[in-house]
């Protein structure tokens, strides 16, 4: 039993997380293993995130919709898609450290320059010390070249973590445009909720107090507000401590 991939009428009464024979957790639709579109079992590294996604299935109405159940999305792709791709995956999170958002700074008006030291200068920092990697942050919009073993770090780090943390962490850099940021989610509870939404929306947040409120970007907020909200579930339902105990010394 696949995942749907389309709206389709709910198919089954109860979702349950059950023990894997070859190890992990399992979910059970009415008895059935749950399978990634590529037909491998479902199967989850913790009780949590199996729980979790459990959730999502039980949480359906009398139609199915895929894009309502993020985790099991995450799930589907750390199972059919990361493992073949983890070299290409670290060099994409690599790249995004080139340009990273948070290295981006405006030269004026101060107040929108004194938000930006305070909302990315403790993650750069943080980067700083726990990982080794020291981006630069320019102002204006032609990015300074940051030195290649801070980026090498950034991909190394990015290789250490098993198939679930990365894709979480890959879906957390595209979703905010900055390989520290997604570091940061996956690693320290301190760099999540509203701390990490408004740093990755801070450049859209400052705008919408300018010029007010615009319905395109505050639904686009509203999106993105929810993509980090469904990456904080699946860290912590993966574990603090298996995420960020693989990171390189």
């Amino acid at each position: 039993m696949s995942e749907p991939t389309a709206p389709i009428r709910r198919f089954y009464k109860e979702a349950v997380v059950s023990h894997a024979e070859a190890g992990g957790h399992a979910v059970l639709l009415d008895a059935r293993t749950l399978r990634t579109p590529m037909k491998a079992p479902l199967v989850l590294p913790t009780e949590a995130l199996a729980a979790a996604i459990v959730a999502e299935w039980a949480g359906q109405g009398e139609v199915v919709r895929p894009e309502t159940m993020p985790l099991t999305r995450l799930a589907n792709v750390a199972l059919d898609r990361t493992p073949q791709a983890r070299g290409d995956i670290a060099a994409m999170i690599r790249g995004y450290g080139e340009t990273d958002l948070l290295c981006h700074r405006a030269d004026r008006p101060e107040g929108l320059v004194a938000r930006q030291a305070s909302a990315w200068d403790p993650p750069l920092a943080w980067a700083a010390q726990s990982l080794g990697v020291t981006l630069v942050p320019v102002a204006g919009v032609m990015a300074t070249e940051q030195h290649p073993a801070s980026l090498d770090r950034i991909a190394a780090a990015a290789l250490a973590l098993d198939d679930f943390s990365l894709t979480g962490l890959a879906h957390a850099v595209g979703v905010t445009g900055s390989a520290v940021l997604g570091l940061a989610l996956a690693c320290e509870a301190e760099f999540r909720g509203e701390a990490l939404f408004a740093a990755a929306a801070l450049d859209e947040l400052w705008g919408q107090e300018v010029w007010g409120e615009d319905a395109e970007l505050t639904a686009r907020l509203e999106r993105l507000k929810g993509e980090l909200a469904a990456l904080e579930e699946w860290f912590l339902a993966l574990g603090a401590e298996r995420v960020r105990m693989q990171i390189p010394d």
